[in-house]
């Protein structure tokens, strides 16, 4: 049985995870997936099936256009999610 992935949600969640202190975000696990769900909506989808297929993938990651569209995605949600918090301040149990 073959599986499709989207390969584009690794890279995400790699790029947010390196850069989250910059983002000024809410460190909880709902405004993390809610900064991720926004990325990539903004970001074209790469599904692959194949381990060739995946291995372009990674191999188009070094491409510097490509690591800048990540980061600017995940700038431009963290902002929309910093701007409306989706939970009260009691659920938050992280620091920024």
């Amino acid at each position: 049985m073959y599986v499709i992935k989207n390969l584009m949600e690794e890279l995400v969640q790699k790029y947010y995870e390196k850069i989250n202190d910059e983002l000024g975000v809410c460190k909880c696990e709902k405004c993390k997936a809610d900064v991720m769900a926004l990325a990539l909506n903004r970001l074209p989808p790469r599904y692959c099936v194949t381990e060739d297929g995946k291995m372009f993938v990674k191999l188009k990651e070094l491409e510097i256009q490509f690591e800048v569209d990540i980061i600017a995605a995940l700038a431009a949600a963290a902002y929309v999610v910093k701007n409306n918090v989706r939970h009260e301040e009691r659920d938050c149990s992280d620091e920024m």
